[in-house]
């Protein structure tokens, strides 16, 4: 017998009496939930600073551009961190053809698109899409984060696999813990392993999924060979083509182009918020009778906001730009080619293929954020990446090469590197 009922027992007193005082006297001398809330996130945020690993924000008082202004400095800087690929953000003919739409259509639909939330020009977008990517329809998402968590859960079932590349965007891995499908990871474009997981699967309907490009590094998916995985295992292909569509590849068609294969992917993803304007807004592209399912079962295009007419606007200009030229395309991948060349040459090991995404690696945090800040003291703005965002030791700056980018900037940025570099004993 506890204490103190021995204690109660022996005064006479009443023993759930006791307790219950007791318990009030420890729930009111406990600090109230906010604070508790605010000490732990307090020590978390602590440890993070600690760490070197901090996120900062650096406030933009400009248009997105190659040029911009930041808070704190009337001072133009050149941005080299942007997913603004093809240099089209402020474009002004994309401007004013967003302005008159807006006009026209009003700032928004304040309704899904099942109720009262679809106007013609949001169809004529999703055809435009399919159109540019050869598919036979699209759905259109408030974001491509959406359209990935959207997917998964809406077609696969327990009966069914997803393979998926341990380094995919963390989208496409939320996307996929909301399914029910058998859940397997191959090693990072590691073929021979996927091969083995496929053979070992007896599920009914198999799902290889796969960034186009990985954002992080700059490297590509080896579709060519997952093609094949997929039509030996007879398993389905998707593609993430956020880093890809409107710019890589010969007329900016994304991986499939750039391996000579269009058309071989079942399933492609994307997003209208880095080349195509990068207002915001995403998609899914593939066959009718997917779109027409997502229509019916996607949650988030069930239950979020039709996209905002002026966002619309954007991605249909940006396609019909694209549709009818590939100048633009062609100059993203001539600058990306005349920086990688010449920082290879300075003794900068830059990570990934012949693609805009051009990390510059490092490997220590606390590295990569003072080498940022020392490129901006030289009027460079780029972002130093550390851990949790890359893993532990691969800390780098990741640069992002735009078609607006003149030779005069990208030659600035690389004297600029070379300069940081020497002075922090990067490069000799």
């Amino acid at each position: 017998m506890p204490i103190i009922s021995k204690f109660v027992q022996l005064k006479g007193l009443d023993y759930n009496f006791i307790r219950f005082a007791l318990r009030r006297r420890q729930h009111s001398s406990a600090a109230p939930a906010n604070a508790q809330l605010r000490e732990i996130l307090s020590d978390q945020l602590n440890g993070i600073r600690d760490a070197g690993t901090f996120k900062s924000e650096r406030v933009i008082t400009s248009s997105q551009s190659t040029q911009i202004t930041v808070e704190g400095s009337n001072e133009k800087i050149l941005n080299f961190c942007a997913n603004n690929y093809l240099g089209l953000a402020n474009n002004p003919d994309v401007v004013n053809y967003s302005h008159n739409v807006l006009d026209k259509y009003g700032a928004g639909l304040s309704s899904v698109r099942f109720i009262c939330g679809t106007q013609d020009i949001h169809k004529k977008l999703e055809k435009k899409l399919a159109q540019f990517h050869g598919r036979e329809d699209t759905i259109l998402y408030a974001s491509c984060f959406d359209a990935n968590a959207g997917l998964f859960e809406a077609i696969l079932s327990g009966e069914d696999a997803v393979f998926s590349d341990e380094l995919n965007h963390a989208s496409i891995i939320d996307g996929i813990r909301l399914c029910r499908a058998q859940k397997y990871r191959y090693k990072h474009r590691d073929m021979n392993d996927l091969k083995n997981l496929l053979e070992a699967s007896k599920a009914r309907m198999k799902l290889i999924v796969t960034d186009g490009v990985f954002s992080m590094d700059g490297n590509i998916a080896p579709l060519k060979e997952i093609v094949a995985l997929a039509k030996e295992y007879n398993a389905l292909t998707f593609i993430d083509e956020c880093h890809a569509t409107g710019f890589f590849g010969k007329t900016g068609r994304g991986t499939e182009e750039y391996y000579n294969i269009t058309g071989s992917v079942d399933i492609i993803n994307s997003t209208l918020g880095k080349a195509l304007g990068g207002a915001a807004g995403g998609y899914t592209t593939g066959p009718k009778e997917l779109i027409t399912f997502l229509r019916q079962k996607s949650r988030p295009y069930l239950f979020s906001n039709s996209l905002p007419p002026a966002v619309v606007a954007t991605g249909t200009k940006v396609i019909d730009m694209l549709l009818t030229s590939s100048e633009l395309t062609e100059k993203v991948q001539t600058n990306t080619q005349r920086f990688r060349s010449a920082m290879t040459k300075a003794g900068f090991t830059i990570s990934g293929e012949n693609h805009p995404i051009c990390p510059v690696m490092l490997g220590d945090a606390r590295l990569a954020s003072a080498f940022a800040d020392e490129m901006l003291k030289r009027g460079i703005y780029v972002i130093g990446f550390s851990y949790p965002v890359v893993p532990k030791g691969k800390a780098r700056i990741r640069v992002q090469i735009s078609a607006s980018h003149s030779t005069a900037d990208i030659d600035h940025a690389i004297a600029a590197f070379i300069d940081v570099g020497r002075s922090l004993k990067v490069i000799h």
